[in-house]
C-alpha cells in the first residue's frame, strides 16, 4: 500500500498532522511503535473497520507528519486530533511507543478514552533493566548521534526477533515492511536535531489513577521485566487484564496479526 494514500491532515499550530481514518462506529485509534508509521497496522485496519471506525495516526515526527519545531507532547497532540473529528472517546490501541502515547493520554486527557491497550510498553516511565534491551539501546543511540543510519536500522532491526531468536526467524516481508517505514521516518531527521518532546513524567505512580478499561497485550518473547512491569500495570488500574500472543517478541501486532486482532476484538466486545 501506499502510505501517502487516504491520509487526511489535521492543520497544528506546529505543521500539518497525517492520520488514516477508516469504516465507522464506535472509535478505535491505532498508535504506531517509534520510527515507523501509520502502517504497522495495515492488517488490522480491514478487519477492525468492519464493526468500528479507526483512526491511524502518524505520531509528530512520523511518517507524514511534520517534525516538532517547538516543545510539544504526544498525548496533547492526539487530545487535539480526536478533538478537532469530534470523536470519542475512543479505545486507544498502542504498541511500543504508541502504547506510552495511550497511557500518556488516558492520563492528561482522560475524556478521550474509553479504554486502553498497550503492547510491548507500560507507561513513559517504564525502561528496560536487561543486558541485551540497555547494550542495543545504546548502540542505536550512538548510531543516531553520528548519523549512522546504515548502523542504527541494523541496530533497530534486532528488536524483531529479539534476543532469542535470529533475523531469519522472521518473516522476511515484515522485515521489509519495517525497513521501509524507518527509513522514510529516519530521512526526516538530522543527527544534531534538537528533541523537542515534553515526556510525561510521574506516570507510573499514577496508573491507579486510569479509570477505563485496561488490556497489557504482550508477546510472550518480550524480556521478564515487561511482563512483570505489565502485569504490575494491569493489577493496579481497577479494571485491568493481561493477555499473550504466544511466540512473538516486541511487534506482536506485526508477528501474528490475526491472533492480535482476535484478542483485541473480543476486548473491544466485552467494553
Amino acid at each position: 500500500m501506499n502510505g501517502a494514500s487516504e491520509l487526511r491532515f489535521l492543520p497544528s499550530a506546529d505543521g500539518d498532522l497525517a492520520y488514516r481514518d477508516t469504516g465507522s462506529g464506535d472509535l478505535v485509534v491505532l498508535l504506531h511503535s517509534g520510527f515507523v508509521d501509520h502502517r504497522v497496522w495495515d492488517a488490522h485496519v480491514p478487519v477492525l473497520a468492519e464493526r468500528y471506525r479507526v483512526i491511524t495516526p502518524d505520531t509528530r515526527g512520523h511518517g507524514w507528519s511534520a517534525n516538532a519545531t517547538e516543545p510539544f507532547r504526544w498525548a496533547d497532540d492526539l487530545a487535539a486530533l480526536l478533538r478537532h473529528l469530534d470523536a470519542g472517546p475512543a479505545v486507544l490501541v498502542g504498541l511500543s511507543m504508541g502504547g506510552v502515547i495511550a497511557t500518556d493520554t488516558v492520563l492528561e486527557h482522560p475524556d478521550t478514552a474509553r479504554a486502553v491497550v498497550t503492547s510491548g510498553a507500560v507507561t513513559g516511565d517504564f525502561r528496560y533493566t536487561d543486558a541485551w534491551h540497555r547494550a542495543l539501546q545504546e548502540e542505536t543511540g550512538r548510531a543516531l548521534a553520528a548519523g549512522d543510519v546504515a548502523a542504527w536500522l541494523d541496530a533497530f532491526l534486532r528488536l524483531v526477533p529479539g534476543p532469542e531468536r535470529t533475523a531469519d526467524d522472521i518473516d522476511p516481508e515484515l522485515m521489509r515492511r519495517l525497513r521501509e517505514m524507518a527509513l522514510h521516518t529516519i530521512s526526516k531527521h538530522t543527527p544534531d536535531e534538537k528533541d523537542l518532546l515534553v515526556p510525561v513524567t510521574g506516570s507510573l505512580d499514577r496508573i491507579g489513577d486510569i479509570r477505563v478499561p485496561l488490556l497489557a497485550l504482550n508477546g510472550s518473547l518480550e524480556p521478564a521485566g515487561l511482563h512483570t512491569a505489565a502485569e504490575r500495570l494491569a493489577a493496579t488500574v481497577p479494571d485491568g487484564r493481561t493477555a499473550t500472543v504466544e511466540g512473538t517478541g516486541h511487534y506482536s501486532a506485526m508477528e501474528r496479526p490475526d491472533v492480535y486482532s482476535g484478542v483485541l476484538l473480543d476486548f473491544l466486545a466485552s467494553l
